[in-house]
């Protein structure tokens, strides 16, 4: 066979992923801190975008027609000029009559939309226009707290020197970590100077702060409120023994009863291993949904994206139109045909997001819909794949959509990743249920166990096979242990010791 060269002409289809799919992608994914972040930094870069009053323009919910199954339909325009293919439907119908949610006795409309009145505005409360941030109380740190004190309780100015040395080295959780006797070596004292002003500064409120141990720390707190005596004294020496529940073993080496000593295990419960950890906190961000729900009073609910999260940039055609007549060189009529083209795409790739999780998250509604009415025993096996069938789209996208976004609900603010659940079978052919679902009826049966007869995880699979649950035993003692509840031989003593 001869070997020569030739030419030929080959029709191959593939997928390239361009700069502005790239980053219609990335933008998908980010949350909605995320994604203000991107978003400044576009309006610092590029000279023409700009803030616009109105954010992208969604349809409120109860006014959106049918969704549109028809994947070939959408059509928009491309920064280039061509009509391009859009990956994503726009019209989207999220209002729902599964049922209406108002005829049970727990919900009341005026208390589940309270939070979503547009006349509340951004505001507190009897008409405080300060946000919440503002009405926050500054926080004293640790060390101007224990300052304050010292300045008190210390008088003599060799004291206090040391009494700062002491306050310096606390970690984070309050204790003690430096060796008094290096420490009184540095200073030019002994170490029985540094004792002296260590048993002062332990009276310093929060009482736990300058120990040297976990069971100094316990030690501390229960000398401040009067309650240490050689009972809790033995306790505190064993609390291997109280990790292990030997509680047997304890009534031996505390010498107390049963009562007594389920009191001294509830009250070292109350103590705080972290004394130091209340200060220099930083202030609990509230979670800003992207997606609010609530109850339609014709029946059914309603589902719209937060405006709040919504970024509000738009093209400055005028001053595109003007800059485009004065550019004279090649380079800065490029410089701007792309600004141009980049800030199209943005604007565009911000519309598709917020399109996207409306659209998703309506689906989530409509397919858990059980969830919001009955509570968790409700929740169905739901996988990415039954909502990317669904809404015609890609198990990858609806991966991206769900991660960091939030739905605020009448049952409180939840990750979209929250309503997807495994799917546990149904005895003898019935419908499978969530694991999510399954995991409370097994604390339920748990939590309403007596004394007298305490559950076995084969007791348990019984139970619920009874209910239509079809679950093997290590399955509900994988879940028991992911709750952290103890076996049944532990709880039965716990309990026995309790009555």
């Amino acid at each position: 066979m001869a070997m020569q060269p030739r030419l030929d002409l080959r029709q191959t289809q593939s997928l390239v992923m361009t700069p502005q799919l790239q980053q219609a992608i990335k933008l998908l994914q980010l949350s909605n801190i995320e994604l203000s972040a991107y978003v400044e930094q576009e309006l610092e870069r590029n000279p023409l975008l700009e803030r616009s009053e109105n954010g992208p323009d969604v349809a409120p919910v109860e006014s959106l027609p049918e969704v549109r199954r028809d994947a070939d339909s959408l059509l928009f325009d491309s920064p280039d000029g061509s009509r391009a293919e859009a990956p994503l439907d726009i019209e989207v119908n999220n209002s729902f009559d599964e049922g209406s949610p108002m005829e049970g006795p727990s919900y009341d409309p005026d208390d589940l939309t309270a939070w979503q009145r547009s006349d509340s505005g951004g505001g507190g409360f009897d008409g405080d226009d300060r946000s919440f941030e503002e009405t926050l109380a500054v926080q004293t740190n640790l060390r101007d707290h224990l300052l304050s004190q010292m300045g008190v309780d210390l008088a003599a100015p060799a004291e206090r020197m040391i009494g700062l040395a002491l306050i310096d080295s606390l970690d984070d959780a309050g204790y003690l970590r430096a060796d008094l006797a290096e420490l009184a070596d540095g200073l030019g004292t002994t170490p029985d100077h540094v004792e002296r002003v260590l048993v002062k500064l332990q009276r310093f409120d929060p009482a736990g702060l300058f120990a040297r141990s976990l069971q100094e720390c316990l030690a501390l707190q229960l000398k401040d409120r009067n309650r240490y005596d050689p009972a809790m004294e033995a306790l505190l020496a064993n609390l291997d023994m109280v990790a292990r529940r030997d509680f047997s073993g304890l009534l031996k080496v505390c010498g107390v009863d049963n009562e007594d000593l389920q009191e001294m295990i509830a009250e070292l419960r109350t103590l705080d291993p972290k004394p130091a950890q209340q200060f220099d906190g930083q202030s609990a961000q509230p979670v800003t949904p992207d997606v609010l729900m609530r109850v339609n009073p014709e029946g059914g609910w309603i589902v719209e994206l937060n405006p709040e999260t919504l970024p509000r940039v738009l093209v400055n055609n005028r001053y595109y139109a003007k800059v485009s007549r004065s550019a004279r060189s090649k380079d800065d009529k490029a410089f701007i045909n792309e600004n141009f083209q980049t800030a199209s795409w943005l604007v565009k790739s911000l519309d598709q997001r917020a399109t996207t999780i409306l659209k998703v998250a309506s689906e989530l509604v409509r397919q858990q819909h059980g969830f919001f009415e009955r509570g968790i025993q409700g929740l169905r096996p739901l996988i990415l794949r039954d909502i990317a069938a669904a809404i015609e789209m890609h198990e990858s996208t609806v991966s991206r959509v769900t991660s960091n976004k939030y739905i605020a609900t009448p049952r409180g603010i939840f990750e979209l990743k929250y309503f997807f659940t495994q799917a546990i079978a149904g005895a003898d052919g019935a419908d499978a249920h969530s694991a999510e679902a399954v995991r409370h009826r097994i604390k339920s049966l748990i939590d309403a166990e007596p004394p007298a007869k305490i559950l076995s995880d084969d007791a348990i699979v019984d139970i619920l096979k009874k209910d239509g649950i079809d679950i093997a035993r290590r399955t509900v003692a994988k879940y028991r242990e992911g709750m952290k509840i103890p076996s049944s031989v532990q709880r039965r003593r716990e309990k026995s010791l309790m009555r």
